[in-house]
């Protein structure tokens, strides 16, 4: 019986997985194996089995568009061929390549042997979707590497390498080169052997000391708030040290079932395939030709044109930083030399590997340098008639088919590609402070940049490691325009009677990183007042505004960098403490706007401040500024400190209800005014019972 993916090779029958892009081991591929299983356990002439993957690699793991379809629990199910192959008289081999991830791990576990190709990845990242491995992975796992490290591997979600799994003793052998010959060699060996190794009849792993998974549950509370699957994952590797392996089994499939089916892990899954979806563009063809990007310009030695450099210099790409004032140029390159020198004594890379990316920035004062870019990035102080005046410059100055970028992260980009001859090379790529730890960038699609201009930042974006979101162009795009209905209604709350303690702690609470006003001080009032000023004569002069932060500015407190801003700092402290003068701006501002305090619920601090946030995603889908609901909450996850485990604030509407929501939200607008006019698109949805991830 030879076909594509069973193949005989003399005494050894090759079976393969083949379920592209990284053979997914969904019902279709179990049904595959089992059939090609059958027939090599009956074949006399064959004495081993290996199973390996076709293509790129292994096993990336389960199929997860399957979790929660009666088709992830058919038969034959991936416990059902294990127990085959364990049973089996003849050596199974798994024959590892490119990656043996999640359930592809757990496939290999439950084989005789494992032959990993060098530079093969291997791991259990099932923790990053809400979930624990449930093929046996928290059973095998330590009783092949033991518990220390299986904890690490499991709760981390880490990878390991081949020689690190072969020193681990998760895999038998290495091969240097080419798999396959190794594998049919090493099959020829171990058939030879009587008997073949069965992990689950190994005994139970024990951990190094009494008190270990005690100390690993308080550790996971404090630094895993809000994320129930590490604690589960730790439940199920301690299983394994007091059950039988059967036993240990039924409890790993029983604690699978509550994350799996659980909301945490419906989000986070769901961040998981949003990021697939932002690489699809409407209007962009997967196949539109896109430049090499070999030489980066930034302009701006700032924080942010720093930050972005250093962005580029860590994925291997040469850049020329450019500054028109000497000083500027020499303090940005010493902040760049000090953060890698800094990251060099922390152990996370190498001095020399420090040395080499410092290499690989070029300062310059000489604006006219920017013509050997490919890719030249404005990351100047968001003033227009600067940005303007820089652009157009660029038509002098820059090479034919240069991709032209400002970093600007409310302006209209448009208004500035208009400001040279070349409007289709332009684009915006808001980077997120600190540019070179934040991972999202938002790429900003102009009226007139060309599907190549667009292909093209979207992959240089991800060659640099991070998140490029594609969103149209709006004042604030969209991050910063939610933000700024989320900004206000925290600002109104304190004018009617919270404090900005209360705010903070009721949105840490909720699961964000930090609250509306600890993150104002850390990112500096100033920020927020030039916005304000530069908005001042577009606000119609009869909507509520809140003067508190204003009046915080005139007293000089710009936050952190001043020891003081909504919260007062102790020197060399960035721990806030309430300031009870303060508490009398906000008591004095409510005052004068005729407002009567009165007692604020946490409960109320979350809606009016998320619900805004949801109202506003809403209108920003609808008028065409995101392509879908999951781009929002790709944005607010990983730009803005929204909890991954609550999957963003569109999906965190759909898990609330938009009936629900949507009832919240008039009343809100019945009691606040326009503000709080509800979105059409929320309106249609959740008065026809959909949702912002099924709107059809």
């Amino acid at each position: 019986m030879q076909s594509e993916n069973y193949l005989r090779h003399e005494h050894v029958a090759v079976i393969y997985l083949n379920n592209p892009p990284v053979n997914g081991m969904g019902h279709s591929v179990r049904q595959e194996v089992s059939t090609h299983l059958d027939a090599a356990l009956a074949d006399q002439e064959v004495s081993a089995i290996v199973i390996m993957g076709a293509g790129r690699m292994f096993c990336g793991g389960a199929d997860i568009k399957a979790f929660n379809t009666p088709a992830s629990r058919a038969e034959p199910s991936s416990r059902t061929l294990l127990k085959r192959i364990e049973a089996s008289a003849k050596p199974v081999i798994a024959a590892i390549h490119g990656n043996a991830l999640g359930l592809g791990l757990e496939f290999a576990m439950g084989c005789h042997y494992r032959i990993a190709q060098r530079g093969a990845a291997l791991g259990l990242p099932e923790v990053k979707l809400g979930i624990l491995p449930g093929g046996g992975g928290t059973q095998r796992l330590p009783r092949l590497v033991g518990v220390e490290e299986a904890v690490s591997m499991i709760i981390d979600g880490s990878s390991v390498d081949a020689d690190n799994a072969m020193a681990l003793g998760l895999v038998d052998e290495v091969a240097p080169g080419e798999l396959l010959p190794a594998a049919l060699a090493f099959a020829s060996r171990v058939s030879r052997n009587t008997d073949h190794p069965v992990v689950s009849r190994r005994p139970a792993a024990k951990a190094a000391t009494p008190d270990f998974f005690e100390k690993e549950r308080a550790r996971l509370a404090k630094s895993r708030r809000g994320f129930p699957a590490p604690l589960e994952c730790l439940a199920c590797i301690e299983a394994a040290t007091r059950l039988t392996f059967d036993e240990g089994l039924q409890f790993e499939r029983e604690r699978f079932d509550v994350l799996v089916n659980g909301t945490e892990s419906k989000a986070l899954r769901h961040l998981f395939m949003a990021e697939r979806a932002a690489a699809k563009i409407d209007g962009v063809a997967p196949d539109t030709p896109t430049a090499d990007i070999a030489r980066v310009a930034v302009l701006g030695a700032g924080t942010m044109g720093g930050g972005i450099a250093m962005s580029f210099a860590n994925a291997g790409i040469a850049v020329t930083l450019v500054e028109s004032r000497a000083e500027a140029l020499e303090r940005g390159l010493a902040t760049i030399r000090k953060n890698y020198s800094a990251t060099a004594a922390k152990g996370r890379i190498s001095q020399a590997e420090a040395e080499a990316r410092i290499a690989r920035i070029e300062g310059t004062l000489k604006f006219e340098w920017v013509a050997e870019a490919d890719l030249v990035i404005e990351a100047v102080f968001e003033d227009m008639a600067l940005k303007k005046e820089i652009f157009g410059k660029f038509d002098t100055h820059c090479k034919a088919g240069a991709i032209l970028a400002t970093n600007t992260s409310r302006l209209d980009v448009n208004e500035i590609a208009a400001s040279t001859r070349r409007p289709q090379s332009v684009i915006g790529l808001h980077f997120f402070s600190p540019a070179n730890v934040m991972r999202l960038v938002e790429v900003v699609r102009g009226s007139a940049s060309s599907p190549e201009t667009i292909a093209c930042a979207m992959k240089v974006v991800r060659q640099i490691g991070k998140l490029p979101v594609l969103v149209g162009v709006c004042d604030g795009f969209v991050g910063n325009r939610l933000s700024a209905h989320y900004a206000r209604e925290a600002e109104f709350l304190l004018e009617e009677g919270a404090s900005p303690a209360q705010v903070d702690g009721a949105l840490q609470a909720f699961g964000l990183a930090m609250g509306r006003f600890a993150m104002a001080d850390l990112a500096g009032l100033d920020i927020g007042l030039a916005s304000r000023k530069r908005l001042a004569t577009t606000r119609p002069a009869h909507l509520r505004y809140s003067k508190v932060a204003d009046r915080i500015c005139e007293m000089g407190r710009f936050g952190q960098k001043t020891g003081a801003g909504y919260y007062c700092y102790e020197a060399g402290s960035r721990t806030p403490a309430p300031d009870p003068l303060i508490e009398q701006v906000i008591v004095d501002c409510a005052r004068e706007a005729g407002i009567t305090r009165r007692p604020i619920s946490d409960e109320e601090i979350v809606e009016r401040t998320i619900y805004a946030l949801i109202n506003e995603g809403a209108k920003v889908l609808e008028e065409g500024i995101v392509q879908r609901a999951s781009d929002i909450d790709l944005i607010y996850v990983n730009g803005y400190g929204f909890p991954a485990w609550r999957g963003g604030p569109m999906f965190y509407a759909d898990t609330v209800g938009l009936t629900r929501v949507y009832a919240r939200i008039c009343e809100f607008h019945r009691q606040h005014g326009e503000f709080w006019q509800p979105a059409p698109l929320l309106k249609r949805l959740a008065e026809a019972g959909k949702t912002f991830a099924k709107p059809d």
